[in-house]
């Protein structure tokens, strides 16, 4: 590959990994709040931390088709120390008090925040679980089916792995607070909100894989590897 496009390559899958990183903070920032999204056919009770999630697993997916299973998971490693980090940054500001006219007061710092460190472990093994089940699946589907049918792994794999994260997050957040039957709930309208949103990208996954494909005048079924 020559220099400029090496280049411009770095650059997809740069770009790629910070959008990635940004939603997977986001996503563990928010999940404390859980909200209803009215569908009209269903009216599902999830955590606003599931809004941005699908995009990860849409991204994991477009970097699997395009730059190979190695160079994903380096993606998922750096989102896994980013939400380390995260962690890191929210205890350090519990140790300071608020001064006087500060417009966040301890109070509403340890209201937000103080589930964090339990939303973000249960998020992180959540994370590593279904994110490299994804992964692996879909490149499972990607050699069976020597490359094609993209929407058959592109959902194939979202669909287990979305599964798994939501029994994992749900499970590890809420084991003592609620009763099986309020998690199977919570389970059920997460993974199903996820997997409606996992449909509706499948344009996405083909527009961007298709583009990519073309601009870097890539054969079927080859990735940019380097």
């Amino acid at each position: 590959m020559e220099i400029r496009k090496k280049q411009e390559a770095d650059f997809f899958y740069l770009f790629l990994t910070a959008l990635f990183i940004a939603a997977l903070v986001v996503t563990n920032l928010i999940a404390n709040k859980f909200v209803t999204v009215d569908l009209y056919f269903k009216e599902f009770t999830i955590s606003a931390g599931v809004l941005p999630y699908p995009i990860t697993f849409l991204i994991t997916d477009i970097l699997s088709e395009i730059f190979g299973k190695k160079r994903t998971q380096r993606v998922v490693f750096a989102g896994f120390f980013a939400s380390v980090f995260v962690l890191g940054i929210l205890w350090v500001g519990n140790q300071f008090h608020a001064i006087p006219n500060s417009p966040v007061k301890d109070a509403e710092y340890a209201v937000v925040f103080q589930n964090s460190y339990r939303v973000v472990f249960s998020s992180m093994l959540a994370y590593l679980a279904a994110q490299f089940v994804d992964v692996r699946i879909y490149h499972f589907w990607k050699k069976l089916t020597n490359g094609k049918h993209l929407w058959l792994r592109n959902n194939g794999s979202t669909i287990v792995s979305q599964l798994v994260d939501t029994t994992l997050v749900v499970g590890v957040l809420f084991y003592d607070k609620m009763t099986l039957s309020e998690m199977s709930i919570l389970v059920l309208d997460g993974w199903l909100f996820k997997m409606i949103f996992a449909l509706c990208d499948t344009p996405f996954m083909y527009g961007a894989t298709y583009f990519i494909q073309r601009y870097f005048k890539l054969k079927h079924n080859e990735e940019i590897l380097y």
